[in-house]
């Protein structure tokens, strides 16, 4: 056991512990009665609030270099102290509402963030019918952590303790560079963002917490049991004023050390600018909808010099848009900065880049680096020098060139690739996978194995430059790719051969050319023989298929006029036809059609339709039943045929005309200057039904009467229905001709089909 004065010793030291602690304590109380009592002096005789006295003992202080205790003191025993430089905000009277005046005082006493929340709502909000009011601190990851709240409950509370910066709520808008927003009724759409307290159809306020030099702070967000219509200019201001009075009360306890604050911006600033060559920070520029639109330059430092020269004072304060135009461009600098600031990643941009802003900037930049930094982004970068320059201008040519560098050391054994020969070979490039020249000819093809090896002897033991061209099979997509490979040996010191070095080049593309150039002048001859032959047959089908002459149906009291227009230049002939024929029953067939599809099968299948109708229109049937004979013979005989077909029977002695249709355009009358379409008999394709039946229209026509029948090649358009088309047409052949040659001429220069489709236009004028 000790002895009694070592006891007596051991208490005597706990005795004097505990005299010291009391010393502080009863020192610390005084020093906070001093600085209170300071503050009530500074409130009377400046008019300003508790938080802005606070602050004024605070600049006062720092200016003396002495404890605020002291200036305190000196305040009260009317000592003369340091001469005052800091104004408060306004002309120094005092300013706000008397209620936000009490409501200051009374944040003041408050003891933690819940009792300053609490202030914030009994005093002013409540009597302005709120219901709760939330304060947050904004951390250094752009977090909000609730730093008080009255009104919401502990259970709504704990939901908002701590609001992620990727939430999509109206704190974190805000928080984010948004505007304050005045929402006036809650949950308006289905993809509204979520809503702190009980009050999911109730107003919200939410006001940006900011000290005097516009530093965030936090978030204040007040909220209404009931919607409101509107929020007048003394609610806003009232709330404008409580979230300064907020923010200055929060900077002031922040200085004082009785709030933990943080922020540490200019620790990290002045961090950065030492670790970094070019350092700039800047925070988002959002819309009413909280979408990033630029980002305002917030700081640089004081040696800081961007590429086209400019120093701090002339970019704090402007936008990146306003100083570097090209920075929206796809890719740019700012879709890179809105990247790093929502998703928390890291950008890189890699240089050298010269055209940041066009036209102004005088040193180029190795690369571009982008983070977020709190509530914005840091963006740096590093000058490039003359050795960055030449290594990109290198790369450039390999790239453009698809040329990969080599070496290899012939002590060693090691063998160095650029990042451009590991592409060439289909390799990833990592560290001890360049192929040795020893090793070359076990990556090519075997037959062109023999030329790598002689290509190594010459190089290695012929001590002399040369070259070689062999394949390989890509490692990566398995293709076959033509190489050519130029070397040097590297004399040593001695003179000895201690290395040598090269390129690889990818000529599959020019030895492809040279290929297909062979093979094309070799086919050259053919072609050319081939297309006057394919042209000779073409002439020969167009006369074939097309009547040469409407003189046999002139007889019949009647003149025919037919025009006809290819697809175009290289396509004589198509799917469209027609056909005039006088029969023996004295009766004029008038037929126009159109078979689907291009080139020679359209052709022939238009030549076997027109040959079939001619040899069933001298039975004597009728148009309908000419159709539904027709129409069989291609269903059964011809294979994948399909059209449409207009048919009429014109008898010149009663001047009555039936007809029928399958699947076709109507035929259109034009009498006494008034175009008539005439009305459509039912019928279906030709080809698609065997069993089809045809129904048959019979119209009287009179001297002067003209009859157009056509394919829909002359009317159709890509930008309108075929009957709004079909009507066009109608009004545009009605304008009076003499003749029907005139009257086809006429139709044809005024067609307005642009489907580059063959057309064709019969045109039968009663005499």
């Amino acid at each position: 056991m000790p002895s009694s004065g070592e006891e007596i010793l051991r208490l005597a030291a706990v005795i004097d512990r505990q005299r010291r602690e009391l010393d502080q304590v009863r020192s610390g109380a005084a020093a906070r009665s001093v600085i209170d009592m300071a503050k009530g002096a500074l409130i009377e005789r400046l008019g300003c609030s508790a938080a802005e006295a606070m602050s004024q003992l605070t600049a006062l202080a720092g200016e003396a270099g002495t404890p605020v205790a002291e200036i305190a003191a000196a305040i009260i025993g009317h000592v003369p102290a340091p001469a005052r430089t800091h104004v408060p905000p306004g002309d120094g009277t005092r300013t706000g509402t008397p209620r936000n005046q009490f409501t200051g005082a009374a944040m003041d006493l408050a003891a933690d963030g819940g009792e300053i929340a609490a202030a914030v709502l009994n005093h002013t909000l409540a009597p302005l019918g709120a219901s709760a009011a939330a304060l947050w601190l904004i951390r250094a990851d752009g977090a909000l952590d609730l730093l008080g709240e009255a009104g919401l409950g502990p259970a709504e509370a704990s939901r908002w303790r701590r609001v992620p910066p990727q939430m999509d709520c109206l704190a974190q808008r805000v928080a984010h560079g948004g505007p304050d927003l005045w929402w006036p009724v809650g949950a308006p759409a289905p993809d509204a963002p979520p809503l702190i307290g009980r009050w999911p159809g109730g107003a919200r306020a939410v006001a940006a917490l900011r000290d005097r030099g516009a530093v965030l702070l936090g978030v204040m967000e007040v909220c209404w049991p009931q919607p409101r219509a509107i929020f007048p200019d003394t609610l806003r201001q009232q709330v404008g004023e409580l979230a300064q009075a907020c923010a200055d009360l929060l900077a002031a306890r922040a200085a004082d050390g009785e709030l933990g604050m943080v922020r540490s911006r200019p620790a990290l600033r002045g961090l950065l600018e030492s670790l970094l060559e070019s350092v700039m920070i800047a925070s988002a520029v959002r819309d009413g909808e909280g979408r990033i639109g630029d980002f305002r330059i917030d700081y640089a430092g004081e040696t800081f010099r961007d590429p086209a020269g400019r120093n701090a004072s002339e970019l704090t304060g402007h936008t990146l848009l306003e100083l570097y135009p090209t920075a929206s461009t796809v890719g740019g600098i700012l879709e890179h900065a809105i990247l790093a600031l929502t998703t928390g990643q890291a950008q890189h941009l890699p240089g050298p880049v010269r055209t940041a802003p066009a036209g102004e900037v005088t040193g180029a930049i190795a690369d571009i680096r982008i983070a977020r930094f709190f509530d914005g982004i840091v963006l740096s970068w590093r000058q490039a020098g003359a050795v960055d320059q030449l290594a990109a201008r290198l790369q450039q040519i390999q790239r453009l060139g698809r040329i990969g560098a080599w070496e290899e050391n012939l002590i060693t054994g090691k063998a160095d690739w650029t990042e451009s020969a590991f592409a060439l070979f289909g390799l990833p490039a990592r560290e001890g996978a360049a192929i040795p020249v020893t090793d070359l000819h076990s990556y090519v093809i075997a037959a062109d194995v023999p030329a790598v090896k002689r290509f190594r002897e010459s190089l290695v033991g012929g001590q002399e430059p040369t070259g070689a061209t062999f394949r390989i099979v890509r490692a990566d997509d398995g293709s076959v790719r033509q190489m050519r490979v130029f070397a040097e040996p590297v004399p040593g010191p001695a003179g000895t051969i201690g290395a040598v070095r090269g390129a690889f080049q990818d000529i599959s593309a020019e030895y492809q050319t040279q290929v297909a150039l062979a093979a094309t002048q070799d086919q050259l001859a053919d072609t050319e023989q081939r297309a006057e032959e394919e042209h000779l047959l073409a002439l020969r089908l167009q006369r074939a298929i097309m009547p040469p002459s409407a003189e046999p149906v002139a007889a019949a009291g009647i003149e025919v006029e037919v025009r006809y227009r290819p697809a175009g230049p290289g396509h004589l002939v198509g799917g469209d036809w027609y056909d005039t024929l006088l029969l023996p029953s004295q009766e004029v067939l008038l037929v126009v059609g159109d078979i689907a599809g291009h080139g020679i099968d359209a052709v022939t299948g238009m030549v076997a339709a027109r040959n079939c109708l001619r040899g069933l229109a001298v039975t004597g049937a009728g148009p309908a039943e000419l159709l539904g004979f027709l129409n069989s013979a291609i269903c059964h005989l011809l294979d994948g045929v399909v059209g449409t077909v207009v048919c009429g029977l014109y008898d010149p002695g009663r001047r009555v005309l039936r007809w029928a249709r399958a699947g076709h355009l109507p035929p259109v009358v034009i009498r006494d200057g008034t175009a008539t379409i005439l009305p459509l008999p039912h019928g279906v394709l030709l080809g698609t039904a065997p069993d089809a039946t045809y129904e048959e229209f019979t119209a009287s026509m009179a001297v002067g009467d003209t009859m157009l029948l056509f394919t829909d090649g002359m009317i159709e358009r890509r930008d309108s229905p075929i009957d709004e088309a079909l009507d066009q047409f109608a009004r545009r052949a009605a304008v009076p001709q003499p003749s029907a040659a005139a009257l086809a001429d006429h139709v044809l220069a005024h067609a307005a089909s642009d489907t580059g489709d063959d057309a064709c236009l019969v045109a039968v004028r009663i005499r």
